[in-house]
């Protein structure tokens, strides 16, 4: 079995959630399988070893899961992007449509470097508005988004047109299904 069939094997499907009609790819079953994790990071590590970049960021909350262990890996800062009312202090910020609703992400003012160039990553790419809200976060912050990644991808949600001219990558991708 390849590694690409084996993270497949890993990923659940939840018909239904959080709402009718939405299927849910769970990512949990990476995280308790130690081979598909570490396939998932020694991937993303390479990816970022072909970039010039400065600093990781996740997207809360499992994105986090694999931007912490890759930036201690690269010996990059981690940039974390949360939901509205996560973090305190100054904070900038973007709302943004989900497949499912609306929805604000914010990072720290004092996070973001002007110059800084940073790799974004999230478990899961579905219509890319998340990730294009993180990209405005950085812009404010004088930062730029050299690179997205994802494990999972959702290609026929169009998201490269939303995050176009910035490269997206994604470990596995899905058609509809």
């Amino acid at each position: 079995m390849s590694d690409l069939e084996f993270l497949d094997k890993s990923i659940r499907r939840v018909h239904d959630f959080p709402k009718p009609g939405i299927l849910f790819y769970d990512i949990t079953g990476v995280l308790v399988n130690p081979p598909a994790f570490k396939f998932c990071l020694d991937t993303m590590e390479k990816w970022c070893r072909e970039l010039d970049i400065n600093a990781i960021s996740g997207i809360e909350s499992r994105g986090f899961l694999f931007a912490a262990p890759l930036a201690e890996r690269l010996g990059l800062p981690l940039v974390l992007v949360r939901k509205k009312g996560k973090l305190p202090g100054k904070r900038y910020s973007c709302k943004y449509s989900l497949e499912y609703g609306m929805a604000e992400i914010e990072a720290h003012i004092d996070d973001i470097k002007p110059g800084q160039r940073v790799a974004v990553i999230d478990d899961l790419i579905a219509t890319g508005g998340t990730l294009q809200a993180a990209r405005t976060i950085f812009e404010q912050g004088g930062g730029q988004v050299a690179e997205f990644f994802g494990v999972v991808g959702l290609p026929f949600l169009r998201y490269q047109e939303v995050l176009s001219p910035t490269p997206v990558r994604t470990i596995i991708n899905y058609d509809s299904e």
